[in-house]
């Protein structure tokens, strides 16, 4: 693997994965291509995700800089965005997804271990892992949309006024985001996990259609959950980390 040329690419090589995503969502394509965590691993290294996936990280950096001369999309700005309309918008989108379509994924992954299972024993722990993830998100999202996201919302209303922030908001939001990333690292770590077992969700010959769809959904929960999981991780969480309340221990 190359070593970064000059001081520009030594100083874009120590930028975290989030830092890149965060600053455009276009980049994203880049990390998933060469299997790179950009939501729950966010916080590591350019330098150090490449080695660990025995990357060039001179190519990556080529191939970030063609993903950004792309016409960005007004509505990808995301770092751009108010905190309240960018929370807003995770709740519509994000949470909507997962609120419409984990029970779905849930019957599906139950239906076919049980037809399946005996031929593809992986489909048991596939149900079980999926169970898990779906009662640990409603969890979850529920304590985002019920106390931090209402705070963060107060708590930046506050500062747009000069005002004092509330103490219940500033402990809602120190008691909250460090457990929140916590658990999007749990799931995310469950979520892939289940495409291991799922040999990349390549479905087997003897499938049915169902064995199909569910691998689909699965597919498509995930990729929605990495850039849930980046929206609130490298932007929302630091908007209110760096904005409305004194920097974090």
């Amino acid at each position: 693997m190359n070593e970064p040329k000059n001081s520009r690419e030594e100083e874009a090589v120590g930028k975290t994965i989030g830092d890149f995503v965060a600053e455009d969502y276009r980049t994203a394509g880049v990390f998933e291509k060469y299997g790179i965590d950009f939501c729950c691993g966010g916080n590591v290294a350019l330098s150090t995700a490449c080695r660990q996936k025995g990357v060039d990280p001179t190519l990556i950096l080529q191939e970030i800089e063609a993903a950004k001369a792309e016409p960005v999309a007004r509505s990808e700005n995301f770092a751009a965005w108010e905190l309240p309309f960018l929370a807003d918008y995770i709740v519509t989108v994000h949470h909507g997804y997962i609120k419409e379509n984990v029970g779905q994924i849930v019957s599906h992954a139950h239906k076919i271990a049980e037809v399946h299972g005996s031929r593809h024993p992986e489909l048991t722990e596939i149900a079980a892992m999926f169970d898990r993830v779906a009662a640990d998100l409603t969890a979850h999202l529920r304590e985002e949309e019920e106390i931090l996201f209402p705070a963060l919302k107060r708590a930046d209303s506050a500062r747009a006024a000069g005002k004092k922030l509330e103490q219940q908001d500033v402990d809602a939001m120190r008691g909250n985001l460090a457990k929140l990333r916590r658990e999007h690292e749990e799931v995310g770590d469950m979520v892939h996990a289940i495409r291991r077992l799922a040999k990349d969700f390549a479905v087997p010959g003897d499938a049915c259609n169902t064995y199909a769809v569910t691998y689909k959904k699965l597919k498509e929960f995930e990729d929605d959950l990495h850039k849930h999981v980046h929206l609130e991780n490298n932007i929302l969480f630091l908007k209110a980390e760096r904005y409305l309340v004194p920097p974090l221990a």
